[in-house]
Formats: C-alpha cells, sequence, structure tokens
C-alpha cells in the first residue's frame, strides 16, 4: 500500500523510476521482439523499472528514514531514450538501454546517492547505466533484433520494495514523489 509504514522486521528496497501506461506497452514491445531460449525469463510488465538506487535490506524502522531522503529530491523531469538491447552475461540478463543519459537523471541519481550514503548505505548500481531489465536467466548471448526506440517522459520517481516468493521477485511501491527542479511555495 502507497504511503504505508512496514510491519515486516525486515525489507528489500530501492528507489526507481515505473513506467505506465504508454510507456509500459513500448517496454512490453520491447521484450516481445525476443526471442526466448529455454529457461529464459522475461520480466513480468508489473516488474518494469528504471533503478536509480538499490539499498538493499533495511529495519522497518529505516524505511522512515529512507522515504525522508526520497521526499526530500529535487531534481527535474527528464526524458530518456531507449534504444539499444544488450546482453549483460554476469546477471544473465537482456536489457534495453539508454545511451545517452540525461542531466536530470544524472543529477537525481547523485543526489539519492549521496543523501543515502550520508546515512551509511552502500549503494548499487556503482555507476548510472540507464536500462530496463527485459528478460532472466539468459545464459547464452542471443541474436538480438534492432531495438524500435522509444522515449519515456519520467515525472517521478518512487520507493520500492521486493519480495521474493518461490523465486520470482514482486515489486511493490511504497511511496512515490514528483519530480520538481524547485520547491513549490506552499
Amino acid at each position: 500500500m502507497i504511503g504505508s509504514e512496514p510491519s515486516d522486521p525486515s525489507w528489500r528496497v530501492f528507489f526507481a523510476a515505473v513506467p505506465t501506461g504508454q510507456v509500459s506497452e513500448h517496454v512490453a514491445g520491447a521484450a516481445a521482439a525476443l526471442t526466448p531460449a529455454a529457461g529464459d525469463r522475461l520480466v513480468p510488465r508489473s516488474n518494469y523499472h528504471l533503478t536509480l538506487a538499490f539499498i538493499g535490506e533495511v529495519s522497518a524502522a529505516q524505511v522512515g528514514v529512507i522515504r525522508s531522503i526520497g521526499a526530500a529530491q529535487f531534481a527535474a523531469p527528464f526524458t530518456i531514450c531507449f534504444d539499444a538491447y544488450e546482453y549483460w552475461p554476469k546477471p544473465e540478463v537482456i536489457v534495453a538501454v539508454a545511451r545517452t543519459v540525461p542531466s536530470a537523471l544524472a543529477e537525481l541519481w547523485r543526489q539519492l546517492h549521496s543523501a543515502l550514503a550520508a546515512h551509511g548505505w552502500a549503494l548499487l548500481p556503482k555507476r548510472l547505466r540507464p536500462h530496463l531489465t527485459l528478460s532472466r536467466n539468459v545464459e547464452q548471448p542471443p541474436m538480438m533484433p534492432a531495438l524500435a526506440a522509444f522515449e519515456w517522459q519520467v515525472g517521478a520517481f518512487s520507493l520500492l520494495r521486493s519480495v521474493t516468493s518461490d523465486g520470482e521477485s514482486a515489486y511493490t511501491v511504497v511511496d512515490t514523489w514528483p519530480l520538481l527542479d524547485k520547491r513549490e511555495d506552499t
């Protein structure tokens, strides 16, 4: 539930932008254009996201601090273009990548990582590589078609919780904040 406090003793959390509507359709289309091999697992549409900062396991008490960090961020909305597929052998995934990083995305990434590091969290990823994971458990580099490039106008980011059950992960939005490049007068 959005805005709720966790009751479980430990949560696995991360900051991300979550596509909706037309953008989610474009991501699904990019995934559908792949020819999966036996054992490959397409990422469920409900799990599409652009990771900004993976925090990991935290206590219920720490979630409030993380939410306050999210709420304190001010960065401009941005448009990002996903324009290529890549195969990453170590995590065995196929991703849609953005080869150009919008400056507002880079600034938001730096702000989040700096604020979280100030509270002692060692963060992943160590460098910004904007991507959307499309398929997991990909053991061999496949032949991939050219990606039909698509743009995403990102106007908000969220804190997500990851729960793993029977080897499958599900992501739940904990809280969401609009991207604002300046504080609104109240």
